[in-house]
């Protein structure tokens, strides 16, 4: 009778879901360059946001789902007059955030992009500012915010150090859920119980097929798959604060588990025995590592993989720009990882297939000097047959020594090199940029761009002087940390 039946002892939550806890309910941010740096983040991030509110096919996703309804405490979308439930403003702030591939990214096994945890994170944090004032308690500040990113930033960033859910087809926005979920339930009051069962639930859900980010199926889910991610997060914490219980073997559990079920998959870019069993490998605890370390997107907005080479091929332009029909063929030395996400040929069917084509993101700045979010559009795309002609003379050649410092700590580069070729037999210098002005190796170089990126894309949304004062806040590390949330995010609504 015993081959008939499951052993029904139920186990201790995973200790991947209890460090996860434990870190968000008892580390200390006291690092000034990580407090520093998620500020600026913050800055960039709602940035993005606001620019993507120029796109209609953003907009469209925006607002509450039933039209009409009023939320008391509502929390409050950037850049537009909606008051909504926590569960649908994460949404819509992490879909704006996300929508033009502008904020910031890790790369390491796994690649993703930390602020987009920041749509539950504020959405919470101004609900239950409004709720407390509404009951004559003190309103969460901006400290607590920028603690709450530093935490999501890390948790995300450091499972992805050495495990590659995109080997196994399925797309980092997991990350997401499980990152946010953990610092909302925190937020929102949770014990360790509550915290794990909400980081259980994250991980139960599974994840989303990466298939919508590569050819030949790239498309739009990718700019709000990640706002989805960190409102289910808070839905699961909001869930979890009610007394629903948690799986706590949900990663290890035989055969019904993540791992078994989700983690050791075949693919052809790396085979699995049928037997093998994959876990979670760490090769850090929890800190403050990945907001140190984030790459922010400031010269263009482009997946990331492609921003050295849109920046080497700006560095071309004006060697070229006279003689692109004179070109016979354009090499680009790149990385294995840009090449297996971002290299395609054929048709570019939409705006988002074509910010995720490195050949794309080279051919327009080496054509037209720079690379601004209308350049995906279909009709900038349509009108200027030359980026298509560009694209069908480039070569993408593996740089062995590019791949292996990609993944190296002490490095992390993401390198592109780009040489010209002419039909006379002459050519262009070969040009290399292995550091992205975004690198925290340019982090001299790059925060006074970022600031002004801040000011630019704050300029497309507000008046002047709300800009101003906007800046201004944002720019004093301690007055900041001291605002109250609600009184943050009054700053940022249009009446």
């Amino acid at each position: 009778m015993s081959n008939n039946v499951d052993l029904n002892n139920r186990p201790d939550y995973d200790q991947v879901i209890q460090d996860i806890a434990d870190y968000v309910l008892n580390f200390k941010v006291e690092s000034q360059e990580a407090l520093d740096t998620a500020r600026n983040c913050l800055m960039d991030t709602l940035g993005c946001g606001l620019l993507a509110l120029r796109f209609p096919e953003c907009t469209k996703h925006l607002g509450p789902i039933v039209q009409g309804t009023v939320v008391p405490n509502g929390a409050r979308v950037p850049g537009t007059s909606l008051s909504l439930d926590p569960v649908k403003a994460a949404w819509d702030i992490g879909c704006i955030i996300r929508w033009l591939d502008y904020n910031d990214t890790w790369l390491a096994a796994e690649w993703g992009h930390p602020s987009d945890n920041l749509g539950g994170i504020l959405a919470v944090a101004d609900h239950l500012s409004q709720v407390r004032l509404s009951k004559g308690d003190s309103p969460m500040t901006m400290r607590e915010v920028l603690e709450a990113m530093v935490m999501a930033h890390e948790i995300q960033g450091v499972i992805a150090l050495e495990n590659s859910f995109n080997r196994v087809g399925l797309c980092h926005v997991l990350l997401v859920r499980v990152a946010s979920v953990a610092v909302v339930t925190k937020m929102m009051g949770g014990d360790r119980e509550q915290i794990m069962a909400a980081i259980s639930q994250a991980w139960v859900d599974g994840s989303a097929l990466r298939t919508y980010r590569h050819a030949p199926n790239a498309g739009s889910r990718k700019s709000w798959a990640a706002g989805d991610a960190t409102s289910r997060a808070v839905r699961l914490a909001d869930m979890s604060m009610r007394g629903e219980m948690g799986i706590p073997g949900v990663l290890t559990a035989d055969q019904w588990g993540f791992y078994d079920v989700s983690f050791s998959k075949t693919n052809k870019d790396q085979a699995i025995k049928p037997n093998d069993k994959r876990q979670f490998s760490f090769s850090q605890d929890y800190g403050t590592y990945v907001m140190e370390n984030v790459l922010f997107k400031i010269s263009f907005p482009a997946e990331f993989h492609a921003q050295t080479a849109a920046e080497a091929a700006v560095t071309l332009h004006p060697l070229v720009k006279d003689r692109l029909a004179d070109i016979d063929k354009i090499v680009i030395r790149t990385h294995e990882s840009a090449i297996r996400i971002i290299s395609k040929s054929g048709p570019l069917a939409n705006a988002a297939d074509r910010d995720h084509c490195l050949q794309y993101m080279a051919a327009v700045p080496l054509a037209f000097g720079n690379l601004i979010a209308e350049h995906y559009e279909d009709d900038f795309h349509a009108a200027n047959p030359i980026i298509d002609e560009l694209r069908n003379k480039m070569e993408i050649v593996e740089d062995k020594r590019f791949t292996a410092e990609y993944l190296e700590a002490d490095k992390r580069s993401i390198a592109n090199a780009i040489q010209v070729f002419f039909k006379d037999g002459s050519s262009t210098e070969e040009v290399v940029v292995e550091y992205p002005v975004g690198h925290r190796r340019r982090r001299e170089e790059g925060i006074p761009l970022l600031e002004q990126k801040f000011k630019n894309n704050l300029a497309t949304r507000f008046p002047s002087h709300q800009c101003q004062n906007i800046f201004a806040l944002c720019k004093d590390q301690k007055a900041l940390e001291n605002t109250a949330v609600n009184r943050f995010m009054d700053l940022f609504v249009i009446a």
